[in-house]
């Protein structure tokens, strides 16, 4: 199903990211569609309209749910201001002070060093 298997810690622009419709969430989650709007509306997981039809990032799903670790942070960059387009192309943008992206960071288990950077741009 992805675009590019095998590449999730290679992700360096949201363009080079597979999608996930609302329709491909609930089949990749196993859970019904009010489930994951909830998941959504309570930071588990955010998205983009940015292509014309609200999708999350795949790469933030681990076997069947949301990455642990990202509403948390989520929720750090939408109190530092960011938007929720401007949120997830940070996750997915190389970060310097990281030598990746702060989503294969969040996926190898640094949260606290995604975090203390999130904190650090508000």
């Amino acid at each position: 199903m992805s675009a590019h298997p095998g590449n999730d810690d290679n992700v360096t622009a949201p363009d080079a990211v597979e999608w996930l419709t609302l329709p491909d969430l609930v089949e990749a989650l196993g859970e019904p569609l009010g489930r994951v709007r909830r998941l959504i509306d309570e930071h588990y997981l955010i998205g983009s309209k940015r292509s014309g039809v609200y999708a999350v990032p795949s790469v933030f799903i681990v076997d069947g749910h949301p990455l642990p670790s990202l509403r948390g942070t989520i929720i750090a960059l939408q109190d530092a201001g960011f938007s929720d387009d401007e949120l997830i192309d940070w996750l997915l943008s190389e970060e310097d002070t990281l030598g990746r992206t702060p989503i294969a960071a969040l996926r190898d288990g640094h949260k606290s060093e995604v975090r203390r950077i999130a904190r650090t741009l508000a």
